[in-house]
């Protein structure tokens, strides 16, 4: 492992590493072998979901230059939060670190579908009209702040190691293209990977635009918080390929492109 110095000015280049690596292997496997006919195709959507991600990403490095990382590495040098009062081992709190934060983003997903101006936000994420692995990406730069400012209170309580908050981001940012990709495992082993990790099929039920379906499967990257919460629904009512994808709201294709996108938390 990279010293404290090195893991820091090494971050952007491992989390844009796994990013490429994942974001190609779906992309790939999407075309190969789709699990949904698409009506609107990749050239009209991806260029402005991945428009979204240009933005959202300098967002952050502007306002939070050293990321979750940085802060993770001033939280470990003033001793703040609980792992640090502890004295907890590299062992134990690295993965009880990426375990506490996943479960701070499935509160916060929560709580992003319940409140009203929030959801504003995060509803653009929903108002895609497909479903993919760019889907995944697909985020308001004000709901990515809001999320950031988040992680970083969760990281100074908790006094998560950096290596922890490394692996949680990498992590998340992998399970998310996975998980709103257009793809289908084998039955058998999707019914045993979703005891464990949000699969596609059970991500794609939070993207019905059935609302009591949208608000369930909240899960990005385990999927035991929707199960212990009561919040998982197996499958859609309309099943997989009858299911509408997005909302009922933003259902013209031309809100697709990049400027109607981060119009729309203003716009009714």
């Amino acid at each position: 492992m990279p010293n404290d110095g090195g893991l820091l000015a090494h971050e952007p280049l491992i989390r844009f590493g796994f990013f490429v690596a994942v974001f190609t292997m779906m992309a790939v496997w999407e075309g190969l072998v789709p699990r949904r006919a698409q009506a609107i195709g990749r050239r009209k959507r991806w260029p402005n979901n991945l428009g979204i991600v240009i933005v959202d990403t300098a967002a952050v490095r502007v306002i939070f230059p050293t990321a979750a990382v940085g802060v993770a590495f001033v939280v470990a040098a003033h001793g703040w939060g609980v792992l640090n009062a502890l004295d907890a081992p590299a062992s134990i709190a690295v993965p009880f670190s990426v375990v506490l934060l996943d479960f701070a983003i499935y509160a916060q997903h929560i709580v992003f579908h319940a409140v009203p101006p929030l959801w504003r936000l995060h509803r653009m994420h929903h108002a895609d009209l497909e479903f993919d692995v760019t889907t995944g990406l697909r985020f308001h730069p004000i709901e990515i702040i809001l999320s950031m400012v988040i992680k970083l209170a969760v990281i100074a309580v908790l006094g998560a190691p950096a290596l922890g908050v490394l692996v949680f981001e990498v992590s998340l940012n992998a399970t998310s293209m996975f998980n709103h990709g257009n793809v289908c495992l084998p039955g058998l082993t999707e019914r045993i990977l979703r005891w464990v990790v949000v699969t596609p099929e059970m991500h794609r039920v939070h993207h019905s635009i059935v609302r009591r379906e949208t608000d369930s499967n909240f899960g990005f990257n385990l999927s035991c918080w929707d199960r212990l919460f009561g919040t998982y629904r197996p499958t859609p009512a309309a099943g997989h390929e009858g299911m509408t994808i997005g909302i009922d709201q933003f259902r013209d294709p031309a809100e697709l492109r990049l400027d109607r996108m981060l119009l729309q938390p203003f716009r009714n």
